[in-house]
C-alpha cells in the first residue's frame, strides 16, 4: 500500500519546538523529552517510532495537551498552544484528538454507547434533535462496518477489544479532527484486525483529508503507512526524514538497529 503524498509545500498544522520534559529533581531527574523539534503537516501521515522508554509516548500526551512541557512550547497552526480555560481545551481537542493502545481505558465504562456519542457532538458544539442523533451515530459506525441498532443501549464493557477499537474510530469519524495522533492503536489486536484498523484510520486521511501521527515502537508498521519518519531514542530525535530514504540510507546506530526486523515485519504486512 502506498499512501504517500506529496506536502512539501503543505502547511505545518502541528509544531513542536524544542520540547523538554523533566521527571524528578536531582539524582532522580529523568529526562523523558530532551529538546524535540518537529513539523507536522496538512494532509500528512507521520510516524514517531522508538523502542518503550523513548520518550515517544510522552511527547504525545504534550502535543495532545494532556501533559505541559518542563520547556518549549507546540503551535497550532503557528500559534503557541494555550490551554488555560475550558473554552480553549475544548477549541483544541475538537481539532486534536488521539486514540491509544488499550480502548478500554478510552471509554468511561459506566456511560452507554449513546453518551459516548453524544459527548462528540458536544465537542462539536453541535445540538440536534434524537432522530439526526441516531442518524450520525449509524453513519459513523457504518464508516466502521458496525452496526449501531446492534451497540444502542450497551456499555463498552460489553464489546470485544476489536470492538472497541473500531467504536473509538467511529469517534474519530464523527468528530472529523485536522489532526488524529495515534498512540500504538494497533499493538493489542491480531495482525488481520491490525491491518483492518490502519486502513479504517487512513480512509479518514483519504476521505476527510486529517492529518494522522502514529506513535509506535514498530518500524514496520511505520514504514507501511508513513510519509515522514522520525526516530526517537532515549528523548532524543536522532533522524528524520521521508521513510523510504530513512530505510534505505539510515545514518544513525539505533535506526539501523530498528531496521534489522523490518523485513520480518514488512513480509507481515503484506500477507496481513
Amino acid at each position: 500500500m502506498d499512501n504517500r503524498i506529496e506536502n512539501s509545500e503543505s502547511t505545518a498544522v502541528l509544531s513542536a519546538r524544542n520540547i523538554v520534559r523533566q521527571f524528578g529533581t536531582g539524582r532522580n531527574k529523568v529526562m523523558a523529552v530532551d529538546n524535540v523539534s518537529l513539523d507536522f503537516r496538512e494532509g500528512e501521515v507521520a510516524s514517531l517510532v522508538g523502542e518503550s522508554g523513548s520518550g515517544k509516548s510522552t511527547l504525545a500526551k504534550i502535543m495532545l495537551g494532556l501533559l505541559k512541557p518542563t520547556s518549549g512550547e507546540v503551535r497550532y497552526y503557528d500559534e503557541p498552544l494555550s490551554l488555560t480555560t475550558l473554552r480553549e481545551k475544548r477549541s483544541y481537542w475538537r481539532q486534536v484528538q488521539g486514540i491509544f493502545q488499550d480502548p478500554f481505558s478510552s471509554f468511561n465504562q459506566f456511560f452507554k454507547i449513546e453518551r459516548l456519542f453524544r459527548d462528540c457532538l458536544y465537542l462539536r458544539g453541535e445540538r440536534v434533535s434524537r432522530q439526526r442523533e441516531r442518524e450520525l451515530f449509524a453513519e459513523a459506525c457504518s464508516f466502521v462496518k458496525l452496526k449501531y441498532r446492534e451497540l444502542e443501549g450497551k456499555y463498552p464493557f460489553e464489546l470485544s477489544g476489536g470492538q472497541m477499537q473500531r467504536l473509538m474510530i467511529a469517534r474519530v469519524f464523527l468528530l472529523n479532527p485536522k489532526v488524529l495522533i495515534a498512540d500504538e492503536p494497533t499493538s493489542m489486536i491480531d495482525a488481520c484486525t491490525r491491518s483492518t484498523i490502519l486502513d479504517m484510520l487512513l480512509k479518514l486521511r483519504d476521505t476527510n483529508g486529517m492529518s494522522i501521527l502514529f506513535i509506535t515502537h514498530d518500524l514496520g508498521l511505520a514504514y507501511y503507512v508513513s510519509e515522514t519518519l522520525y526516530i526517537m531514542d532515549n528523548g532524543v530525535v536522532v533522524e528524520r526524514g521521508p521513510a523510504q530514504e530513512l530505510i534505505d540510507n539510515p545514518s544513525s546506530d539505533y535506526t539501523r538497529q530498528l531496521i534489522a526486523d523490518v523485513p520480518k515485519l514488512h513480509e507481515e504486512w503484506l500477507t496481513a
